[in-house]
């Protein structure tokens, strides 16, 4: 194992209400230096639910992303608030999303998205044993809930409406925790 770099002269370089942009300083055990700069989201990480209606239909989202700028399929997702843990936050994000909440709540994995330049950390849950709930949450609008078939995946990860990639692998993970929970 590589012996880690030591950072320093960590400076915030800009700021908004979802990053920071910091400069590093990183120098590397073999004397080599070099500036980096990464994206530092504030808080504690997010989620990223795959909610399952019952062991073959997950329940989907449309919602609106700014970064495309049309309306992406993708799963539940949301911050991690202060003093939650990544399945309270999943229960929670499940309720006020969709209008459902789950009985069983099982950690999959935390994921990076583009690890080289931006810190932030998904932890991806899946949900079963779902029951009707609903809160007020921090969408701009009403999301559209679809359902799609688990063992349709091969076709539904080429739909051009699902782009992102940490629900397309977040699928395939609870595709395959399913199949361990049915041996």
């Amino acid at each position: 194992m590589q012996k880690k770099p030591t950072l320093s002269n960590v400076t915030d370089i800009a700021t908004t209400r979802f990053f920071n942009i910091q400069s590093m300083d990183v120098e590397f055990s073999n004397g080599e230096k070099r500036q980096y700069e990464r994206l530092k989201p504030p808080g504690n990480g997010a989620v990223l639910i795959v909610p399952m209606l019952d062991d073959e239909t997950v329940l989907m989202i449309y919602e609106y992303s700014g970064g495309t700028d049309r309306y992406e399929l993708a799963l539940t997702k949301g911050k991690i608030d202060d003093g939650e843990v990544p399945l309270e936050a999943a229960n929670r994000e499940l309720i006020e999303e969709i209008g459902y909440g789950a009985k069983q709540l099982t950690y999959l994995k935390a994921m990076s998205i583009a690890p080289g330049y931006q810190s932030s950390i998904t932890h991806i849950v899946l949900a079963q044993d779902l029951y009707q709930a609903s809160a007020e949450g921090d969408e701009p609008e009403p999301l559209e809930v679809v359902k799609h078939k688990l063992a349709d995946l091969e076709t539904l990860v080429y739909n051009d409406d699902l782009t992102e990639a940490r629900s397309i692998a977040a699928l395939y993970l609870a595709k395959e925790a399913i199949k361990q929970q049915q041996l």
